[in-house]
C-alpha cells in the first residue's frame, strides 16, 4: 500500500506539479459526514488524504483540530471507525491513498500488528504519528513494513541534524514537514516562515524521499510560497476543518471543501508547472537541486526508492542521552517534533547542574526563603488513637506557599535562569503548584502564566486570586473535563510556540523525559530529610513511608531515597473518588492500564479506545487521569505499594488530623493519612510510619464546608459544624 503514495509523487513529478496532501478529523461534525467529504477533497484535487484518528488530548493541534477531536469523541468515533470510513469510501471510488494520522495511544489501546494489519485490509496506506519517539518509531516503521503500509515521519525547524539523519533514514513514501514552531493551524493573514526553502535543502541534502509542507497553510499565496520552497507536496488541514465546522447545520461541508481544494490547487484549471523536469527548481536559478544533485545528473528512479544510509546500524539518534529516559517500561518523551530540541536543551541544562556543586549551593542557598528542612514531627495523640505504630509527620504542609510544591519550583526557576528564559508558564490543578511557581516568578522578576481548569478554578479561588496577588496570570482551561489533564495539554500547547524564551515548569513527575526525573531530583529533599532526621530521633529508619499519589511528585520525592532500603515500606494513596468499583475515581495505579499520554508511557484511565475519561476526586490535586512514570516503575516491579482512599475516607482523616492534632491537612495529604493511619492499626507499637504532610488545607477549608452543608455528609462524618 505504500506503493500507492511513492506512484502519486511519481507521477506529479512527471507532471511538473505538486502533490495536495489534505487532512480531515474523522467523525467530525457527524458520524455520517466523513466519506462524503473525503470523496469532496479527491473531487477538488487532494492527490492524498489524511484521516485523523480523534484522541481525547491532542497535544500537537491547535484549537480547530483540538474542537473537531472532542466533537469527534462526542459522536463516539474511534479507531475502528476510521477504519470502516476508509472501507465505505474504497466501496464508494475513492482512488486516493489514505493515511491514517494521529496520536500513538489508540493504537496502543487496539493493538499496534492488529491496527496496521486491519487498515491494509480496510484499504488505508499508512500512518502518519506524531508523538512517536525513535525508539518506538523504528519498531512501528517495522509492523508497517511487515504489512506494506507507509510510516511517515515527521521533521520540525528546530530538529537537530542528527534527527533528520535519523527521521530520513526510516522514511519510505514521504516526509511530512511542519514548516514552523507551534500547533496546527491556518491564519489568510500570516505568511509561511520565510526559513522553510532553508529548511527543505536542509533536509533533502540527506534524502530523495518527497517532502510534503504542512502547518498554516491556508490559500494559494501560500501554496505557491511552500512549492516555490522546494517542496514536493503541500498540506492542507485546519482551514478545511474550518470549512467543515463553518457548514456544519448547512449541508454545504462537501461542496464548500471541494471548491477550496480547487481553489487552492487550480485543479481542472491547467496550473503552471513548477519548473523542476531538467532538475532546476525556481528557486535554485544556478542548475543544482537543493540537495546537491547537478541539473544534468539524472533524478532517482521513480517510485523513490529508499533513502540511502537506512540500514539498522544507523537507524540510530547518534547523540547520546545524558540521562536514562525510561524507568523500565515507563516514561521516555512521545511529543511532537517540536518539543524534541527543548527538551534536549533542559536534559543537557539538568545533567550538567547536578553535577554542579555550584547550582546545588544555589539551591540550598534558598532553603532559608523555603523554610527547609521541614520539621518531623510525632504525631502523638493520632499514634494513640490508632494504637499501634508511631505516626510520624513530614510536615511539607510548613514550606514556604503550603506545600512541597516550592521545593520544585525553585529548582526549575534556577535551571530557567541557567538556561535565560524570561518566562515562565505552568500547569497546576489544586492551585500549590500554580502558587508556588508565581512566588518563585515574584521573587527572580520572570513573567508568569499558570494554565488551570475552569472546574479547578472553581474549587480554588483561594489560591487563584493568591496567583493573581502574586503577579501572575491565571489562565482558565475550558477543554475536554476542565482539570488537570487539560490544563497540562494547554499548556503544553503554548510551550511550543514559544520555546525561545518561555520554560515550562511543570509541577509534578509526569510529562516527557526529562521533565519526571527533574521533579523527582527536586523533591527527593523530602526523602533525605526523613532518612536523616528519624536516624537522629529514632535511631532507625522508617518502617513505612506513606504519600498521597495524583501526578506523584511528593510521593517520589518520599520515595526515592529509600528505593533501595528494601526494610522500607513504599506506599502510595491514590484517590478513589466515589470507589474503585465506579467510573468516579482517580485510582490510575490501581484501575488504569498502560498507554502513553502528556509525553510519557505511564498507567491511565481510559475507555477502551485509548481515550482519556473523567476522573473524579475530591481534591483537586489528585484528580488526574495518569501518573509518573517511575511511580509505573515501582508498581510494576512490585517495589511500591499502591492503595486507594475515597472521597469519605479522606474527609475522615482531614477530621481526625484536624481535631486530634490541630493541624488542617490538604485534602490531597488527607488519602496519603487515610492510608498511613490504617497501615498503624496493624503493626505494633516499636514500628516508624512516615506520612508526607504534602500540603496546608487552608486551600480547601471553602470545599470542606461546601461539602459539610450537605446534611447526608455532615451525617456521613458526624461532623455538623457547618449546620
Amino acid at each position: 500500500m505504500s506503493e500507492g503514495i511513492k506512484k502519486v509523487f511519481a507521477e506529479k513529478k512527471e507532471a511538473d506539479q505538486p502533490a495536495f496532501v489534505t487532512f480531515l478529523t474523522a467523525g467530525f461534525p457527524t458520524r455520517d459526514a466523513t466519506v462524503p467529504l473525503m470523496l469532496s477533497l479527491e473531487a477538488g484535487g487532494a492527490d492524498i488524504i489524511e484521516l485523523g484518528v480523534p484522541f481525547s488530548d491532542p497535544i500537537a493541534d491547535g484549537p480547530t483540530i483540538q474542537k473537531a477531536n472532542t466533537v469527534a469523541i462526542e459522536n463516539n468515533v474511534h479507531y475502528s471507525d476510521c477504519l470502516e470510513y476508509v472501507r465505505q469510501a474504497r466501496a464508494q471510488g475513492l482512488k486516493a491513498p489514505v493515511m491514517l494520522m494521529g496520536y500513538y495511544n489508540p493504537l496502543i489501546a487496539y493493538g499496534e500488528e492488529k491496527a496496521v494489519q486491519d487498515a491494509r485490509e480496510a484499504g488505508a496506506n499508512g500512518y502518519i504519528i506524531v508523538d512517536l519517539p525513535p525508539e518506538e518509531a523504528i519498531k512501528f516503521r517495522d509492523i508497517c513494513q511487515q504489512f506494506g503500509m507507509s510510516y511517515v515521519p515527521l521533521i520540525a525547524p528546530s530538529t537537530s541534524i542528527d534527527r533528520v539523519k535519523f527521521l530520513t533514514g526510516i522514511a519510505d513514501s514521504f516526509i511530512y514537514v511542519v514548516s514552523k514552531m507551534g500547533v496546527t493551524g491556518s491564519s489568510a493573514g500570516v505568511a509561511i516562515s520565510a526559513s522553510l526553502p532553508e529548511l527543505v535543502a536542509r533536509i533533502r541534502a540527506f534524502t530523495p524521499v518527497p517532502l510534503a509542507v504542512g502547518f498554516g497553510v491556508d490559500n494559494r499565496t501560500h501554496f505557491e510560497f511552500v512549492t516555490s520552497a522546494g517542496a514536493d507536496g503541500v498540506v492542507v488541514g485546519s482551514k478545511i476543518i474550518q470549512l467543515v465546522a463553518s457548514n456544519a447545520t448547512t449541508g454545504k461541508g462537501p461542496a464548500e471543501v471541494e471548491k477550496f481544494c480547487r481553489e487552492i490547487t487550480l485543479h481542472g484549471q491547467n496550473p503552471p508547472p513548477l519548473g523542476r523536469k531538467n532538475g532546476t527548481s525556481p528557486n535554485e536559478p544556478n542548475g543544482h537541486t537543493p540537495n546537491g544533485i547537478n541539473g544534468t545528473k539524472e533524478e532517482p528512479v521513480l517510485p523513490i526508492p529508499p533513502a540511502e544510509g537506512a540500514s539498522e546500524d544507523e537507524l540510530h539518534v547518534t547523540a547520546p542521552g545524558k540521562l536514562p529516559s525510561r524507568f523500565g517500561l515507563f516514561g521516555g518523551a512521545y511529543v511532537p517534533e517540536s518539543l524534541v530540541d527543548c527538551l534536549n536543551e533542559i536534559e543537557a541544562a539538568h545533567a550538567e547542574a547536578i553535577q554542579d556543586p555550584a547550582f546545588w549551593k544555589e539551591f540550598e542557598d534558598m532553603f532559608g526563603y523555603m523554610n527547609r528542612p521541614s520539621q518531623l514531627y510525632l504525631a502523638e495523640r493520632l499514634t494513640e488513637e490508632m494504637g499501634g505504630a508511631k505516626i510520624w509527620l513530614k510536615r511539607e504542609d510548613l514550606n514556604h506557599t503550603g506545600s512541597h510544591k516550592i521545593n520544585n519550583a525553585v529548582g526549575q526557576i534556577l535551571l530557567a535562569k541557567r538556561l535565560g528564559k524570561k518566562r515562565i508558564i505552568a500547569e497546576t490543578g489544586a492551585g500549590q503548584h500554580g502558587v508556588a511557581t508565581a512566588t518563585v516568578c515574584a521573587k527572580f522578576g520572570l513573567q508568569c502564566d499558570i494554565y488551570m481548569g475552569a472546574e479547578d478554578v472553581r474549587r480554588q479561588e483561594l489560591n487563584v486570586f493568591r496567583i493573581k496577588m502574586l503577579g501572575g496570570n491565571v489562565i482558565p482551561v475550558t477543554s475536554g473535563s476542565q482539570t488537570l489533564k487539560d490544563a497540562v495539554n494547554e499548556a503544553m500547547r503554548e510551550w511550543v510556540t514559544r520555546l525561545e524564551d518561555t520554560h515550562y515548569l511543570i509541577g509534578s513527575a509526569i510529562g516527557p523525559h526529562p521533565f519526571p526525573t527533574i521533579v523527582r531530583d527536586f523533591q527527593r529533599v523530602i526523602g533525605r530529610e526523613i532518612k536523616s532526621q528519624l536516624q537522629e530521633k529514632a535511631g532507625k529508619l522508617p518502617d513505612a513511608v506513606v504519600a498521597c499519589v495524583g501526578g506523584g511528585s511528593n510521593a517520589i520525592g518520599t520515595f526515592y531515597d529509600f528505593i533501595g532500603d528494601e526494610s522500607v515500606r513504599l506506599i502510595g494513596v491514590e484517590a478513589g473518588g466515589h470507589g474503585v468499583d465506579t467510573d468516579l475515581h482517580s485510582a490510575t495505579l490501581t484501575k488504569g492500564v498502560i498507554g502513553v499520554v502528556h509525553g510519557a508511557s505511564s498507567y491511565i484511565i481510559q475507555s477502551k479506545e485509548g481515550q482519556l475519561v473523567p476522573t473524579h476526586s475530591i481534591s483537586a490535586g489528585l484528580d488526574y487521569n495518569s501518573v509518573g512514570p517511575e511511580h509505573s516503575h515501582l508498581k510494576y516491579t512490585g517495589r511500591a505499594e499502591y492503595i486507594v482512599a475515597d472521597d469519605t475516607q479522606a474527609l475522615k482523616a482531614f477530621k481526625m488530623v484536624t481535631q486530634l492534632e490541630g493541624i488542617i491537612p490538604a485534602l490531597e495529604s488527607s488519602h496519603g493519612l487515610w492510608g498511613g493511619m490504617q497501615l498503624a492499626k496493624t503493626l505494633p507499637k516499636d514500628k516508624d510510619i512516615v506520612i508526607c504532610l504534602s500540603g496546608n488545607g487552608a486551600k480547601d477549608v471553602s470545599e470542606v464546608l461546601l461539602t459539610l452543608k450537605k446534611k447526608e455528609w455532615a451525617d456521613k462524618l458526624d461532623w455538623h459544624v457547618a449546620q
